[in-house]
């Protein structure tokens, strides 16, 4: 049986546990476009949390409910490996998307970036446009970092066991990748400890919830 949406999927109150409630995007996406837009006249949505957590799929599905509503539109989404330059620049590559997508948008001009190819290990030449629309996504490890924090209109923190998202990451890419993982995988745990970054985000979503629900069209919040 599916929980009841907006009610507790476990008995765990006042236990000290935490509690699951099944929310839906469509409710979260109208949530959005009800907040102030804090970036220029774009409302910043961060999705953040450790590899391997669910914050692609998460970052879609609430895209597609935008893009669902009355007069939707399917607001861009940037991932911030796309702007990475390599494994080494896990946290650094900041001051990059803030000149090519945020600082347009700022202004209320149109970004632009340069997607990065971890085949190749460079940027590709083709620039990949982001509109000054009313949402922007933004997809990835320290989305939600604190010198964002002021121009986001909502903070989601996507999580998971450790060893299932170990075990994601290997299944999408291969095992060729555990001596670079690992090393990531450590300074994720530093920044989000230093940032704070689950306990300021608005909403804590559970990346791999064990109770039945229509992962499309809900979401599972921690509570």
């Amino acid at each position: 049986m599916t929980p009841e949406v907006g009610r507790p999927a476990t008995a765990e109150e006042g236990t000290g546990a935490p509690v699951a409630v099944v929310e839906a995007y469509a409710e979260l996406a109208r949530r959005v476009l009800a907040g102030p837009a804090r970036l220029g006249r774009t409302r910043l949505v961060a999705v953040d949390g450790p590899s391997g957590a669910g914050k692609s799929s998460f970052a879609a599905h609430l895209a597609d409910a935008l893009a669902a509503l009355p007069g939707g539109a399917r607001p861009p989404v940037v991932h911030t490996d796309d702007l990475l330059d390599g494994w080494d620049d896990q946290l650094t590559f900041w001051p990059r998307l803030d000149e090519w997508v945020l600082g347009p948008l700022r202004a209320g001009r149109p970004g632009s970036y340069r997607r990065y190819s971890w085949v190749r290990r460079c940027f590709l030449p083709r620039s990949v446009p982001v509109p000054a629309a009313s949402v922007l996504i933004l997809e990835g490890v320290s989305a939600a970092r604190a010198v964002v924090r002021p121009e986001v209109t909502l903070a989601a923190f996507v999580t998971a066991p450790a060893s299932l998202r170990l075990a994601r990451a290997v299944a999408r890419d291969g095992p060729g990748i555990l001596p670079e993982l690992r090393r990531w995988h450590a300074g994720e745990r530093a920044h989000f400890a230093a940032d704070d970054t689950a306990r300021r985000a608005d909403l804590v979503i559970d990346g791999a919830p064990t109770l039945p629900y229509d992962a499309d069209r809900y979401y599972v919040r921690i509570r």
